[in-house]
């Protein structure tokens, strides 16, 4: 299957409920004020946010109040109006010749994906033919670690790997070093799950920075933050957490296939106004990748 197919698959949930509630709106009739709350109602179940919905749906109103519509109209105005908004923040994750190693940084609360993400996103560029390694600076968590190794080992990547429980810091300044010494191309460093609200996670990730930037004041070259799209609305004030503690470069939204609520992608968009690298729509290395907006709109609401 391409991408293509597999982002449809994994937006069926939210395509389905979408799609269909704007379907039994808009069946012979006109537009109206009810059924333009009903449609501002539905784009708040997907996600889009109560703000957002209400815009696009005045902005409907204003071009087809009181005339016969179809769904499909309905549905072909929202899927532009959704790729204009995503457009400028649908960006590939790259790196840059100016350093060696590039450093990745992956933050993000409990459970959203990283390591996975890391493997996934690691295997990608050892596929376009560069030298990559893993940082396991997620001491405190076994299971981190050997998950990690397993992406590595299937994909032929190297591992820096600490003592249970070693100061993270400590752990990514090694794998720093080593990285430069082997002239590796990009570093991807995992970090422990941790909610925005622990003041003592969230310095620990300023240490690691810290350390970092002794060796190269430009270092880290982007902080990625994994969120995971089941999370809804809760995502952006996850967002607006990192970003002021540890700068916050570009996001990966991953889960896709798991809600019925897609619509936090356009949301993040929005809010966040930072680069969105890549989606993921299932667990192969494969279902995860760059989005291209137009595709991702005409999904979301159900159309070819």
């Amino acid at each position: 299957m391409s991408f293509l197919s597999r982002l449809k698959s994994g937006l069926a949930k939210t395509s389905g409920k979408l799609g269909g509630g704007i379907a039994a709106i808009f069946t012979k009739r006109k537009l109206d004020n009810a059924s333009l709350e009903e449609l501002e109602e539905l784009l708040i179940e997907a996600d889009l946010g109560a703000s957002l919905a209400h815009e696009l749906t005045s902005e409907f109103s204003k071009q087809r109040f009181d005339k016969e519509i179809s769904s499909e109209e309905v549905r072909e105005f929202l899927a532009g109006k959704i790729s204009d908004i995503l457009t400028p923040y649908a960006i590939p994750l790259t790196t840059c010749n100016d350093h060696q190693p590039n450093i990745i940084i992956m933050v993000g609360v409990n459970g959203n994906g990283k390591t996975t993400t890391i493997g996934k996103l690691a295997s990608q560029f050892k596929q376009q033919g560069k030298k990559v390694m893993i940082a396991a600076a997620d001491t405190f968590r076994a299971a981190a670690v050997e998950q990690i190794q397993v992406w590595g080992e299937r994909s032929n990547i190297p591992v820096v790997t600490g003592s249970f429980q070693a100061d993270p810091a400590s752990v990514a300044f090694q794998a720093f070093e080593k990285a430069k010494t082997e002239k590796i191309d990009v570093l991807f460093i995992d970090t422990a799950g941790r909610l925005q609200n622990k003041t003592n996670l969230m310095a620990e990730l300023q240490k690691i920075i810290k350390v970092l930037k002794k060796i190269d004041e430009s270092a880290p070259h982007n902080v990625l933050q994994v969120l995971d799209a089941t999370t809804g609305q809760n995502a952006l004030s996850q967002v607006k957490s990192f970003k002021e503690m540890v700068n916050v470069s570009g996001l990966v939204i991953t889960k896709l296939d798991g809600t019925a609520k897609g619509g936090i992608v356009v949301a993040l968009a929005r809010e966040a106004k930072l680069p969105i690298h890549a989606i993921g729509i299932g667990e192969g290395i494969e279902d995860l990748d760059s989005f291209n907006p137009k595709d991702f709109a005409r999904n979301f609401l159900d159309l070819e």
